[in-house]
């Protein structure tokens, strides 16, 4: 696709915004995340060459991790949103950051999806950083199909899979493809529902290229294509499966009750395509959004959206910063005048973008579902509420309290003033939080892991090229405070000036020198709330 070329997505699939399929993918970290993104894009005639993250040649590196640092570590630290067509839907998936050092970004993008696939490695089942993002869809209501990878590898057993989902996440799991052999044994996968076998034509262990009719497990024909005891523990596991667990209840699975569960590998292609047209058929299309004063449903007349994150530099040759914005009702069409919340300024969208990771197309209109690109220099923010004049707020995404706080110290002091805009860019995208404090000149920034601290120093010195680093900081925990009285709260700051700052909207921070600090604060003053989270306006 060229870049800036003009798509009308809503002429292309001739029907409204039930056509849009918008979901996330989501794991932790080497599940294969990443692979399974690009064979679903590969699968929808989306691109036509599946890259790997550490393969060798740039002609073969990933395309939805674009930053040098993701590159260069093979992980993936940023959202990257790729749309496409296929069957007649628009597809809006959401490539969300493996690590738990971005849980933040991750945690924002869910709020713009409809549904998630999980993915799981077989042989380590579900891992940490997977139960912390299952939980996050469950708070919101989002329907999962899971999508346990890596079979073509020695894994665990199938069933145990199973069974360690339904116990450990309280999920109903209703098996769509089951695996014929595993590792060294792999022969393929057979789609249940389907009546297939889907196999390679260069025998045990080849990439799938197959397809196989099968009356069922019992079938004669895999016989012919399947060593005696692989065969013999398939028809035992597969029949298990059949009977021990529900049937495939789409109600169910909207609402969060079912994961329908499919064994593959996306490295070499097995049940990528059954996967993508179970989303096509099952995921639910956009979904009312929660608002204040009410939800907005996605069949309103009027346009609403809200931004979820954004992305500056994306492209090193043009110093760009774009507004990702998840469109909750109502026609968008280029060029139309939408009202900013909070501060009630109208913004003419002159050059929305649709995206494929580093590609990019105008749009010229778009429909609930849709995610697009509003290219701005700083005017947009995550959390921001677009209307076409409606007094609303989508709720919901929220700041996180940091685990490190660390202060800035800057190599050439004549570039404060460029730090601080650095700083302010990346605090937005949620790569960092930065906190002023009240006296001192030193800024602190807050982060969840390592990680991000040295992503900061890394994209600082690429992308504004200045040199910072970090020291100890003489706080450990912050915490934004409130309290029913405004006289309370400045008597609070006044006591502790010492111990206060403010975030970049200006709101006021306590920082603690320790938990035991904290805690001992909080008990001195009952009045005063010590809040780890904090809503984005």
């Amino acid at each position: 696709m060229p870049e800036h070329s003009t798509v009308t997505r809503s002429h292309m699939t001739g029907s409204p915004s039930a056509t849009r399929r918008t979901f996330a993918i989501i794991s932790h970290p080497d599940a294969g995340k990443t692979t399974l993104t690009e064979r679903l894009l590969l699968a929808a005639g989306a691109i036509h060459l599946a890259g790997e993250v550490k393969a060798r040649g740039e002609r073969r590196r990933t395309r939805s991790d674009w930053m040098e640092i993701e590159r260069a570590r093979g992980i993936s630290i940023s959202s990257s949103v790729m749309t496409f067509e296929h069957a007649g839907l628009t597809f809006n998936l959401l490539d969300t950051p493996g690590h738990e050092d971005f849980s933040e970004d991750t945690y924002r993008t869910l709020t713009a999806v409809d549904s998630a696939i999980m993915v799981i490695d077989a042989a380590k089942g579900i891992e940490s950083q997977t139960r912390k993002l299952f939980e996050v869809c469950r708070l919101r209501d989002i329907p999962i199909i899971t999508f346990i990878n890596k079979v073509d590898r020695e894994g665990r057993d199938p069933l145990e899979l199973l069974d360690e989902i339904e116990s450990t996440l309280a999920l109903d799991v209703c098996p769509v493809t089951w695996p014929v052999g595993m590792g060294v044994m792999f022969h393929g996968v057979h789609d249940l529902r389907g009546k297939r076998f889907l196999t390679s034509s260069k025998g045990k262990g080849g990439d799938f290229d197959e397809r196989v009719a099968l009356a069922g497990p019992d079938d004669d024909v895999l016989e012919r294509r399947v060593d005696e005891n692989t065969l013999a523990a398939f028809r035992d596991s597969a029949g298990l499966a059949a009977s021990a667990y529900p049937q495939f209840d789409l109600k169910s699975y909207r609402e969060g009750h079912l994961t329908p569960v499919f064994f593959g590998s996306a490295l070499k292609d097995y049940g990528v395509a059954e996967l993508l047209g179970a989303i096509a058929a099952w995921a639910p299309p956009p979904r009312p959004q929660p608002a204040k004063p009410n939800p907005v449903a996605p069949d309103a007349d009027k346009v609403t959206g809200f931004v979820f994150k954004v992305q500056a530099n994306m492209d090193p040759n043009h110093r760009d910063r774009i507004a990702f914005v998840r469109l909750c009702s109502g026609r968008f069409r280029r060029g139309m005048r939408l009202r900013q919340s909070g501060t009630g300024r109208a913004i003419t969208v002159h050059n929305p973008m649709f995206f494929f990771a580093r590609e990019r197309a105008l749009a010229a209109d778009a429909l609930p579902g849709d995610i697009i690109g509003i290219p701005n220099h700083g005017t947009l923010r995550v959390g921001d509420t677009l209307t076409e004049g409606e007094e609303l707020r989508f709720t919901g995404i929220p700041n996180f309290a940091p685990e490190i706080l660390r202060r800035v110290r800057l190599g050439d002091p004549m570039r404060a003033k460029q730090m601080r805009r650095a700083l302010e860019d990346l605090a937005e995208e949620g790569v960092t939080q930065v906190f002023r404090p009240t006296l001192g000149a030193q800024w602190i920034v807050g982060v969840v892991g390592q990680l991000q601290l040295d992503v900061l120093v890394a994209r600082m010195a690429g992308e504004y090229r200045i040199e910072v680093a970090f020291e100890p900081a003489p706080f450990k925990l912050a915490r934004w405070i409130g309290a029913d009285s405004a006289a309370r709260l400045e008597e609070f700051t006044e006591r502790h000036r010492a111990a206060m700052a403010e975030d970049r909207d200006g709101a006021p921070v306590f920082l603690a020198r320790d938990a035991w600090d904290l805690d001992y604060t909080a008990r001195e003053w009952p009045n005063i709330r010590f809040l780890e989270t904090r809503e984005r306006a």
